[in-house]
């Protein structure tokens, strides 16, 4: 074979072989996976839903894995902290994130500059969905979302709506609620679920879009009205109470929360991950355990999760820029 040639065939050769050999390693990593133990990082206190979920599974996750599951707290700055961790961690599938929508879907609107691209990062499933919820404290003389409605144009910035803080779901979602509506009321941020509840209750604020768990537990108790849960279709376990969408079509507002990877993470692993966790999730006892707190397990594919995030960022990016909705 002429000199030339044989570069030529040896280039050849090394080119199509590299990547074989990458395509290799990736699939040996990815069956090799896991031989040590899996850190989740929560950004949010524990004690929360955020970190409820992972722990409900992690027990599950690691006898089936094989190795340990290790729930990290790391909260502050919206889910910045946690998000940007994540972001740099190595792409080896031993470092994961558990979050609600503030980090993969919310803040890439409301912040003008993050230190990581939410877009970038792996996406592995979503592990349940929890519907908002319209709560009213009883001294608001309404029974129903149309008398809301009218009360709060009657009476504009008469009403304060709590929230967990600016750019929360429960902030979002009363400005989307707002918008649809025209009804006009005041937004009161509070650092977290706990002291915006506390308030409601005692008065302070009026209303609020909370957890639908939460809300149930104070319909029974007569503390709060309940007027709507904000998912596309009632809740089985509250079939007398309407969804939003009956009555404000377009006020459809899920909180979800999902498992990520740093971005590069191979493919293999997190779809791995996927269906392990789905496989839980399933399960007659996970199932049980995600009601009791008004969950819905989901345990969908990278690739589905991946548009859900998508189609999220968008429908809160439109909220926010309507709203003039600022994190100061």
């Amino acid at each position: 074979m002429h000199p030339t040639h044989r570069r030529d065939f040896l280039s050849h050769a090394l080119a199509v072989a590299l990547p074989l050999a990458s395509h290799d390693l990736a699939a040996q990593s990815a069956t090799a996976w896991p031989s040590k133990s899996i850190k989740i990082v929560v950004p949010n206190p524990a004690g929360g839903s955020a970190d409820l979920f992972p722990r409900l599974i992690a027990e599950a996750l690691g006898t089936k894995l094989g190795q340990a599951i290790v729930i990290d707290n790391k909260p502050g700055a919206a889910g910045n902290i946690a998000a940007e961790y994540i972001y740099n961690a190595e792409p080896d599938g031993y470092t994961l994130m558990a979050a609600p929508p503030p980090p993969l879907s919310i803040n890439v609107s409301l912040y003008p500059k993050l230190n990581y691209e939410p877009a970038k990062f792996t996406p592995i499933t979503i592990l349940s969905l929890v519907p908002n919820a319209l709560m009213v404290h009883p001294s608001v003389p309404v029974n129903t979302v149309q008398e809301l409605i009218q009360y709060a144009k009657t009476n504009p910035d008469k009403l304060s709506y709590a929230s967990q803080g600016n750019g929360s779901t429960a902030h979002l979602t009363a400005e989307l609620f707002k918008q649809k509506t025209g009804a006009r009321m005041v937004h009161v941020p509070y650092k977290g679920d706990a002291p915006a509840m506390a308030d409601l209750l005692a008065g302070h604020v009026q209303i609020m879009f909370g957890n639908v768990a939460q809300a149930t537990a104070h319909l029974r108790s007569g503390k709060l009205k309940l007027l709507a849960v904000t998912s596309s279709k009632r809740q089985s376990q509250l079939p007398q109470i309407p969804a939003m969408q009956e009555i404000v079509p377009g006020v459809i507002a899920v909180a979800w929360f999902a498992m990520v990877a740093p971005p590069k993470t191979p493919p293999a692993i997190a779809q791995k991950l996927s269906n392990t966790i789905a496989e839980i999730l399933r399960t007659p006892e996970m199932v049980r355990r995600f009601a009791e707190v008004g969950a819905e397990p989901v345990g969908n594919t990278p690739e589905e999760m991946a548009q859900w995030m998508r189609e999220d960022t968008e429908r809160w990016r439109q909220v926010i820029k309507n709203g003039g909705v600022t994190i100061d």
